[in-house]
């Protein structure tokens, strides 16, 4: 189930809504946002609820050993226990085929390997119990005691399948002890309206356009046909993936959780270093704190820990090379703005910086979207001029024809619509602009089919 689908927004969330605030009691709405929670995750592929349990169990009791021998070398085999099967797990099920084939390659092997599909959220649910068994081995959280609040917080349904990653330190208060309010109600259906919007209708529409130009061939597209393409990608991707923490941020104020931001107008950057602090906060924010700080940061193998963590970051989105090229490419723009331009870097005109951060995250993007190498490296060299081209009739049409969306869409990645929602928050304009967005959004849910998510598949 997604959050953009009529059967959630129409069936799941109201029927949620009206059982959870009909008790009073903190058990039983925990219990009945649990059992909702479990539904939601089972709703297309039910037989991965198992893999989440087991990951959920497992953590679970290893909180408990490591708290019970906290002043015990045995603690330490508590938190070896936790990084082995969870990511054991997360390397069988979405990394094994990548690595057979890659050995089958490199070794000229032929083993065997079934691949059994990838779990929805395993991705994101492995990072938060893991965060766990870090966080209390480390005496930076309470062990939880109790074995059906932990399986609230892995399976919470509002962050469960594309984040934000949740850790459990920052929610254990309210899982215990929230205070749902109506002013939180109010501004989370405001965040929800405004992440289906997001996705629905920008996120949707930009990539019908940009995706039968990505899937030409590039030898047939013309230099500008390119940079459309990726530029449609690049929105795509922001608007899919924020438009979704957008509602999951909003549908936790709903039942009183408050989770922390996860983007900040990326695109508003002048650097990739800038971008990485704006992009999927909450990602960069583990590798931060659970890789590269314990590695030693920038105080000793700084250049090391630097591919550690990009080699990872990448890998982190998906089984498939390109992805580990798209990470280390991040990685290289970041050490080189940092550590070799330095101050040079520093003292650049800001619109210049901005140019060729937008240039760095576009050829990015096109890392990212193909896992065939060689493709993605031909569509970038049409960017820089390889091509039939540097314009063409199609291309030209396609541009004057979605002007007007390509303009609001640009508009949307910056601050301006926030700081016009806020002038008017409270007032019967915001009841006004929030039926509309809805309206539209459903209207053009009805009337398509076209409505992946993109960051499911990570």
């Amino acid at each position: 189930m997604v959050f953009s689908s009529l059967s959630f927004l129409f069936f799941f969330l109201p029927l949620l809504m009206v059982v959870y605030y009909l008790f009073k009691n903190r058990t039983y709405r925990n219990v009945i946002l649990m059992i909702f929670s479990l539904i939601f995750y089972a709703w297309g592929e039910p037989v991965w609820i198992v893999l989440m349990l087991i990951s959920a169990v497992s953590d679970f009791s290893i909180g408990l050993w490591i708290d019970k021998h906290r002043e015990s070398p045995y603690k330490r085999w508590g938190l070896i226990l936790s990084l082995v099967i969870n990511l054991s797990l997360l390397g069988f099920f979405k990394y094994g085929g990548l690595f057979v084939d890659t050995a089958n390659a490199l070794l000229s092997l032929d083993i065997p390997f079934k691949a059994f599909g990838l779990p929805i959220g395993i991705s994101f649910y492995t990072f938060q119990t893991l965060s766990y068994t870090i966080d209390v081995y480390k005496d930076e959280a309470k062990v939880q005691r109790h074995f059906l609040d932990f399986l609230l917080f892995v399976s919470l349904f509002h962050q469960l399948v594309a984040g934000p990653i949740v850790r459990y330190k920052d929610i254990a208060a309210e899982i215990e002890g929230r205070q749902e309010t109506t002013d939180d109600i109010y501004l989370g259906i405001n965040r929800l309206i405004r992440g289906l919007f997001k996705k629905v209708i920008l996120a949707n529409i930009v990539g019908q356009i940009g995706t039968p130009i990505l899937e030409t061939l590039p030898s047939e597209l013309s230099v500008l046909g390119a940079w459309i393409g990726s530029f449609c990608f690049a929105l795509q991707i922001y608007f899919d993936f924020s438009g979704y923490s957008d509602m999951a941020i909003g549908l936790g104020w709903m039942f009183g959780f408050h989770y922390k931001e996860n983007f900040n107008f990326p695109y508003m950057s002048n650097s990739i270093k800038d971008f990485w602090r704006r992009w999927h906060i909450s990602l960069g924010s583990f590798f931060r704190d659970y890789v590269y700080i314990p590695l030693g940061g920038n105080r000793k193998r700084f250049i090391v820990n630097m591919i550690i963590v990009w080699f990872l970051t990448g890998l982190w989105h998906g089984a498939s090379w390109n992805f580990v090229w798209w990470g280390l490419f991040n990685g290289a723009l970041i050490l080189i703005e940092s550590k070799i331009l330095g101050r040079l870097f520093d003292k650049l005109p800001e619109l210049i910086k901005h140019l060729y951060f937008l240039i760095a995250v576009l050829v990015g993007w096109m890392i990212f979207y193909f896992e065939d190498g060689g493709t993605g490296l031909a569509y970038i060299q049409v960017m820089f001029g390889k091509a039939v081209s540097w314009a063409d009739p199609s291309t030209i049409t396609l541009l004057k024809s979605n002007l007007y969306f390509f303009i609001l869409a640009i508009i949307c990645v910056t601050p301006l619509p926030l700081k016009v929602l806020r002038k008017i928050e409270r007032t019967p304009f915001q009841i006004v602009v929030n039926v509309s967005l809805f309206l539209f959004s459903i209207l053009h849910l009805i009337g398509q089919s076209y409505n992946p998510f993109l960051y499911f598949r990570f």
